[in-house]
C-alpha cells in the first residue's frame, strides 16, 4: 500500500482520492512538521505578548473588534467550531468526507496557518483509520471558507457528535468519542487559532469538485466512445473526423476527440456503404462531434489544473508567514474565498447539458427509420411492441434536469456577516451541483450506449475494431432487446460502470 507524504506542495487528485478511498495511507514529513511548529511558534510569540491579531486573540467576522483574553482563548476556539457546526442536508459521503479532511490536512501541512503539527496529524490518523466525521451538505457559502461543514468535521476531531467508521467492509454510526477511542487516539484540545484553521478554507469545495473532474475525465472519452458507436450504427460519413480538418482549427480538446473517434471507427466495414449512399451530409450531432465535445476536454484540463493547485494551497486566515531569521508577519487576507472553484463548477455543469444535449439527438436519429434504416425505435414488432421509445423520454427528461443544475450559482451573492461578508462564491453549492450534472451526463450518454449497441446488431457490415470492443462491453450490461422489457436496471448498471472507468480500462 502507497504512503503519500501530506507536505502541502504535492498532492494530487489522484493521490487524495486514493487515501479517501483507503487504497493508500497518509503521513505528516519532518519537514512540514517543521514548518507548522515554527508558524505555531509565532502564534505563541503574540499570545505571550499580547498583541492583537485578528484571529488569534478576537472574535471573527463582524465580531472582529472584540478582544478577547488569554484564559479564554481555548473556549473561543470551542465555541466557534460548535456554533459554527450547524450545518443541515442530507449528510455527506463517508469518503467525501475522509477527501475533504485529507485537502484540509495538506493546507495546514504547508506551514503558515499557525496550527500545532498534532492537529494534521490527527486528522491522517482518522482517515488511516477511516473515521469520518458526520458532515450535513449544505451551509458553506464558498467563501470566509466551507464553515459549517469543516466545523462538522472538526467536531468529530474533539470527540463530539457522531462519526462513520469502517467496519468489517461496511460503514458504521458510532459516537465520535468512541469511534477515535477505538482506534487509539484522542480528541483534541483544541488552541488558539487552531479552530479557525480547521474551518476557514475551501476543503469541501475542493472534495467535490475533485470527484466531479475524475467523473469527467472517464465521461469525455465516453462521449467519444457513444458517437463512434451512433456514428457506425446509422453508417454515418467518417470524412468529418479527417485530422486535416482538425488541425485547420487546431483547439487541442477538438483534436483529442476527433483523434479518438478516428481510432474507434478505424478498419470499419461501415465505411464502405457510404461510398454510394445519396446522404450529403450527417447531422450536426455527428458531424460537429469534436467541435462540441473538444471545448469540455480543454474545460476539464482547465479544471484539473486550477483545482491541483488549490488543493496545494493554504486557504484559511490569517496567514502566518516566518522568515529564515525567525521574525513573523501574520497577515489577514482572503484565500478563503472559492470564486475559481465556483466558476469552474459553473463552466462544467453547463457542459453536462451540452454532452448530455447532443448525445440525446444522437438517441433521435437511431431510433429513427429515417436515419437507422431499421425499425422504429428498433422494435421487433413495431406497434406492439415500443422498443427504445422511453429510452429517448428518460434522455429528455435528464436533459431537463441538467438545464435547472446549469444556472450559475456564481451569480447568487448573498452578503452575511452584518455587510463585513458581503460577497461570497457559493462554490460549495456549485460544486456539488456539478457532481451531480456529472452522475446525470452518464446516465444519458449510457442511454446512448443502449440505443447504438442495439442498432449495431442490424447492421450486417462489421463496424469499426474500437467500436466493436465498445459494443461488446455494453453487451456484458445489457443484453440485447428479444421484446419489450423493463431496462431500468440494466441502464443504471451501465451508468455506473461508465463512471467506474469501464470504457476507459478497455483502451487502456
Amino acid at each position: 500500500m502507497a504512503h503519500i507524504a501530506i507536505d502541502g506542495n504535492s498532492l494530487t487528485l489522484e493521490s487524495a482520492l486514493a487515501i479517501a478511498k483507503g487504497t493508500a495511507t497518509a503521513f505528516l514529513p519532518a519537514s512540514s512538521r517543521e514548518k507548522m511548529q515554527d508558524s505555531r511558534d509565532a502564534v505563541e510569540d503574540v499570545l505571550e505578548s499580547k498583541n492583537v491579531v485578528y484571529g488569534i486573540n478576537t472574535g471573527f467576522g463582524a465580531l472582529s473588534s472584540v478582544v478577547i483574553e488569554n484564559e479564554q482563548l481555548e473556549t473561543l476556539q470551542e465555541n466557534l467550531v460548535r456554533s459554527h457546526a450547524c450545518g443541515i442536508g442530507e449528510r455527506m459521503e463517508p469518503e467525501t468526507v475522509l477527501l475533504m479532511m485529507v485537502f484540509r490536512a495538506n493546507s495546514l501541512a504547508r506551514g503558515v496557518s499557525g496550527s500545532r503539527p498534532d492537529i494534521v496529524e490527527l486528522i491522517l490518523s482518522m482517515v488511516n483509520s477511516r473515521i469520518a466525521p458526520v458532515v450535513p451538505r449544505i451551509g458553506s457559502l464558498g467563501a470566509s471558507g466551507d464553515l459549517a461543514p469543516l466545523s462538522h468535521m472538526t467536531l468529530g476531531m474533539m470527540g463530539e457528535g457522531q462519526s462513520h467508521r469502517f467496519v468489517a467492509g461496511q460503514w458504521e454510526l458510532a459516537d465520535s468519542g468512541v469511534a477515535l477511542s477505538d482506534a487509539g487516539l484522542s480528541p483534541i484540545k483544541l488552541q488558539a487559532k487552531e479552530g479557525l484553521s480547521l474551518i476557514n478554507g475551501t476543503s469541501q469545495m475542493c472534495a467535490y469538485l475533485t470527484c466531479t473532474v475524475i467523473n469527467m475525465e472517464t465521461l469525455c472519452l465516453a462521449a467519444d466512445a457513444s458517437i463512434a458507436c451512433s456514428l457506425e450504427a446509422i453508417k454515418g460519413s467518417h470524412k468529418p473526423f479527417d485530422r486535416r480538418i482538425h488541425d485547420s482549427r487546431p483547439h487541442l480538446g477538438q483534436s483529442i476527440s476527433a483523434a479518438r473517434i478516428s481510432e474507434l471507427i478505424s478498419n470499419s466495414e461501415i465505411m464502405l456503404s457510404h461510398i454510394d449512399c445519396d446522404r450529403v451530409q450527417d447531422a450536426y450531432c455527428f458531424r460537429c462531434s469534436p467541435q462540441v465535445h473538444g471545448p469540455v476536454i480543454d474545460m476539464i484540463r482547465e479544471v484539473r489544473r486550477i483545482l491541483e493547485i488549490e488543493i496545494n494551497s493554504a486557504t484559511d486566515n490569517p496567514l502566518v508567514f516566518v522568515d529564515d531569521d525567525g521574525s513573523a508577519d501574520i497577515i489577514s487576507g482572503g484565500n478563503f474565498h472559492g470564486q475559481n472553484l465556483s466558476l469552474a463548477s459553473d463552466s462544467i455543469a453547463i457542459a453536462c447539458h451540452e454532452l448530455a444535449s447532443i448525445s440525446e439527438r444522437r438517441i433521435n436519429q437511431l431510433l429513427d427509420p429515417n436515419w437507422s434504416g431499421q425499425h422504429a425505435f428498433l422494435a421487433k414488432n413495431e406497434g406492439l411492441e415500443s422498443g427504445l421509445m422511453i429510452v429517448q423520454y428518460v434522455a429528455a427528461a435528464v436533459i431537463a434536469e441538467l438545464h435547472l443544475l446549469a444556472n450559475p450559482v456564481s451569480t447568487s451573492n448573498v452578503p452575511v456577516s452584518m455587510g463585513k461578508e458581503d460577497h461570497v462564491s457559493m462554490g460549495a453549492t456549485g460544486a456539488y451541483r456539478a457532481l451531480q450534472s456529472s452522475i446525470l451526463l452518464s446516465q444519458v450518454l449510457a442511454n446512448e450506449l443502449v440505443c447504438s449497441t442495439e442498432a449495431l446488431d442490424g447492421v450486417s457490415e462489421s463496424p469499426g475494431t474500437g467500436v466493436a470492443k465498445v459494443a461488446e462491453w455494453v453487451r456484458k450490461h445489457v443484453s440485447k432487446l428479444n421484446g419489450d422489457r423493463s431496462l431500468t436496471t440494466e441502464c443504471e448498471a451501465l451508468s455506473t460502470a461508465i463512471l467506474d472507468g469501464g470504457l476507459t480500462s478497455i483502451f487502456g
